[in-house]
């Protein structure tokens, strides 16, 4: 069993990470892996196989990085491609699934918006997962219920659909809590794409485990509700609070931006 985290970014798209930092960052709290999704738009031919081979540099038998790549769709639609390396010419995200999976890379629908979860449920063409939850967008406290309630209604359609857990990590300062153990027997990209695909991972923060299929008992789900609606009220202060700094010109210093960060 690994322990480590997924849809990371890096300096070579929109974070603040260089590869060198993220490995020793994660490698200090006990992770063996990251499971990379820069953006593919910061990409051509020639600077993804640069990325590539620095992820390729910076593991080895202790830790391991896997390639991957986030493609924008319409809608402001993502989708994560763990294992993609291939840059695609269309924004229809039907048509992205399809190039992530002809790759023999894993597709997820990243932080699902609520108003898109009828246009995902029309979809002909699935990914393999929903991001349930992204504790960058969802927060780190707790998923939104309704994530969970929309995979169970599309396993219905394709019952071999998974829940999956990332990070969104892009700052210094941002919350890692939220990680993923595969059971996989050796440590290397291919081994950890394969038991992804295969459902054998689970999501842990502090004592919570949550399962690769996102079946979670009602109470929680109530509970996760709960601790949203909690979450939001705070955020929706600390936003009301920049909107009137904003008006008066007034800037947000980057030293509460890095902190407000990290607690949420």
């Amino acid at each position: 069993m690994f322990t480590g985290a997924m849809h990371v970014h890096s300096t070579y798209s929109d974070g603040e990470f260089t590869v060198q930092q993220l490995r020793r960052a994660y490698l200090a709290e006990g992770c063996s892996f990251v499971c990379m999704t820069d953006h593919a738009e910061y990409f051509d031919s020639t600077s993804v196989k640069a990325y590539a081979h620095d992820l390729e540099a910076h593991s080895d038998a202790e830790f391991c990085f896997v390639m991957g790549l986030e493609y924008g769709c319409e809608r402001g639609m993502h989708i994560l491609g763990y294992g993609a390396s291939a840059m695609v010419g269309t924004q229809d995200p039907q048509s992205v699934i399809r190039h992530i999976e002809s790759q023999g890379a894993t597709s997820v629908i990243a932080h699902p918006k609520d108003e898109c979860f009828s246009w995902i449920e029309g979809f002909e063409t699935l990914p393999k997962g929903i991001e349930a939850w992204n504790s960058k967008y969802d927060g780190r406290y707790a998923p939104r219920p309704g994530t969970f309630a929309l995979l169970q209604r599309l396993r219905q359609r394709k019952p071999d659909m998974q829940a999956f857990y990332g990070q969104d990590l892009h700052w210094k300062k941002q919350f890692r809590g939220l990680l993923v153990s595969i059971d996989c027997g050796s440590l290397n990209p291919a081994a950890i794409l394969s038991a992804l695909g295969d459902g054998k991972y689970s999501a842990s923060k502090d004592d919570l485990r949550l399962p690769s299929s996102g079946v979670v008992a009602e109470e929680l789900l109530a509970e996760f509700g709960r601790a949203q609606a909690r979450s939001r009220r705070v955020w929706q202060f600390f936003n009301n609070g920049k909107a009137t700094l904003d008006r008066f010109g007034i800037r947000v210093p980057p030293a509460l931006k890095a902190q407000l960060r990290r607690i949420f």
